[in-house]
């Protein structure tokens, strides 16, 4: 499978970083039977009492509906979904034709299952992201 780069919307809410919390605000997509595809919940560095969820794929009137009760709003970072087939080296092609670019990123969480590679990036600016999107999509298809 090609590397597939596509633009997403996080939802996002900032919690009290204490035990339940993760689970309190994931609680009405359970009920609502919503499929998330990404959550990524952190502590702040530096800041013990203060927590984040960010929430991807937030679509339907269920899901919607389910963000909305667990207090949750579009989110402004500009951020892309990258997945497709791993290979040795791919994380660091992509970093390093994003940073050739002067981009900054603002995260990046990745992860490979089994052969399958996953990332979601977040960018500093909507331009960034934007510029970024070529410049990943050549890295991921050259072969090594």
């Amino acid at each position: 499978m090609p590397v597939s780069v596509k633009e997403i919307e996080l939802w996002r809410k900032e919690l009290n970083n204490q035990p339940g919390t993760l689970a309190a605000a994931l609680e009405p997509f359970a009920k609502a039977g919503a499929d998330l595809q990404i959550v990524m919940g952190y502590r702040y560095p530096g800041e013990p009492a203060k927590a984040a969820v960010e929430l991807y794929r937030i679509d339907g009137k269920k899901a919607t509906r389910a963000a909305i009760e667990a207090g949750l709003s579009a989110s402004a970072i500009s951020a892309v979904l990258v997945e497709g087939d791993n290979r040795p080296g791919l994380g660091y092609d992509i970093a390093k034709a994003i940073a050739d670019a002067g981009i900054n990123l603002d995260f990046l969480v990745a992860q490979v299952i089994g052969r399958m590679f996953s990332a979601v990036i977040g960018f500093e600016t909507a331009a960034g992201k934007l510029s970024a999107i070529p410049l990943i999509k050549k890295a991921a298809a050259t072969k090594k």
